[in-house]
């Protein structure tokens, strides 16, 4: 049946996985809190798991749960899609059913592709040229099987991303494979991106520079991608390493992979097969609101996640305007200083909760059974959990057996017993 309603105390936007776990921890806090959720899937996807989609190993049905059986009881589903916000007058405005308002808002939308930021990548995608782990993961695996051979690139565009550390898990587990199954095969791994590093925490850098050296992959920093051949099969790449970091960039070696540079310094790179990333951006209805800074994100508190400019409106996830990594483990610590900052300004108190110091982690595969886990904050920071000594992990900036588990089998336990239920 339709929900009437149209208030609600905390009225979330954004049914994944800060929406989720915001709504649940809010309800075991207080469960006579009158909470909404506005998202307009009728699916839930763990997408952390589509990494080992993309290499063969792990059942995509197995990332996805219905959408009302994640829903915390008591908590309205309105499955709709928010167009506009005015904060103004605490009011959302959805696609279909019209407006809502609340007494506290949680933006939780997550990010948009934008194709149109790489020329003629929309029209590689829809040629099956390309591929990528962010949209169809198990094409990913069709591709991987079905290479014969020459260049295999893989790249991310010159904008934030979720999970930054997904394109290069792509060639690492592509890499063993190849090793593993087709070792006469002639190819070259090519890892170009727009990055200044592989990782910027040190610890786990030193790591997987070895990785690389091990599956022989021409890594270079500071390549954007900007424009995509779909019927020659050429990627074209601008240099933007920033002035007085020439001796820092990473180059590659063009004449090995049969690349080329023009006289405007394109650089056009062939490709056998292709992964990457697509652009990303804040959703439509968060640009173009006054809840957007200057770049497009929701304007929060670093520490707080408080907008700055509506003491009610909070943030939560990717979508947040805040100088973290972007990815799902974040959630983690940003979930409970929300959840405690809402509390505080429902009992007429400051919203002083700044705990979130920017974690982010991201356990990166190295290959099939192997992984590290890079924890880190918002000055790179390395941060292990203590608790991974009781696995037995006791530097988790190695590879290790243990993190592989821990990334295929414990965390997707965690996401659908724990975390999405607000115990965490």
């Amino acid at each position: 049946m339709p929900i009437e309603k149209k208030h609600y105390q905390v009225l979330i936007i954004g049914g994944g996985t800060g929406g989720i776990w915001t709504a649940a921890k809010l309800s075991r806090e207080n469960p006579h809190l009158d909470i909404g959720i506005i998202e307009p899937s009728k699916d839930h996807y763990y997408q952390p798991a589509w990494t080992l989609v993309g290499a063969g190993t792990y059942d995509i049905e197995d990332s996805r749960r219905d959408m009302k059986s994640v829903i915390p009881y008591g908590v309205d589903w309105i499955q709709d899609k928010a167009m506009s916000f005015d904060p103004k007058n605490n009011k959302v405005t959805t696609a279909k059913n019209g407006s809502y308002t609340y007494d506290y808002l949680v933006v939780a939308v997550g990010v948009q592709y934008d194709y149109s930021l790489i020329e003629g990548l929309e029209e590689a995608f829809e040629k099956g040229v390309v591929c990528s782990n962010y949209i169809d993961p198990e094409y990913t695996w069709e591709c991987i099987q079905n290479f014969k051979g020459g260049n295999a690139l893989f790249t991310q565009p010159n904008t934030p991303i979720k999970c930054a550390g997904a394109p290069q898990k792509a060639a690492y587990l592509m890499a063993d494979y190849l090793l593993k199954e087709s070792p006469d095969k002639d190819y070259e791994m090519i890892y170009a991106a727009p990055v200044p590093a592989i990782i910027g925490v040190k610890e786990i850098a030193k790591t997987l520079m070895k990785v690389i050296e091990r599956y022989n992959i021409q890594f270079g920093t500071f390549y954007a991608p900007v424009k995509i051949n779909a019927d020659k099969k050429i990627a074209y790449f601008k240099n933007i390493t920033p002035k007085g970091e020439e001796q820092t960039q990473r180059k590659l070696d063009l004449n090995r992979i049969g690349a080329s540079e023009d006289k405007e310094g394109l650089i056009s790179v062939p490709f056998d097969f292709l992964h990457i990333a697509p652009p990303q951006v804040a959703p439509d209805a968060i640009r173009n609101s006054e809840l957007a800074n200057k770049e497009g994100w929701l304007e929060v508190h670093d520490h707080s996640l408080q907008h700055l400019k509506y003491d009610n409106v909070f943030g939560i996830g990717d979508v947040a305007g805040i100088p973290n990594v972007k990815s799902g483990s974040a959630i983690k610590f940003q979930v409970p200083v929300v959840v405690d900052n809402i509390l505080k300004l429902q009992n007429n108190q400051k919203a002083d909760n700044l705990d979130y110091q920017g974690y982010s982690a991201c356990p990166v595969v190295t290959g099939y059974k192997k992984a590290v886990l890079a924890e880190f904050d918002y000055e790179n920071n390395f941060t292990p959990d203590p608790n991974l000594k009781k696995m037995l992990v006791f530097n988790s900036a190695k590879e290790h057996w243990r993190l592989w588990l821990l990334k295929k089998y414990g965390l997707p336990y965690m996401y659908w017993t724990k975390m999405l239920t607000g115990e965490m």
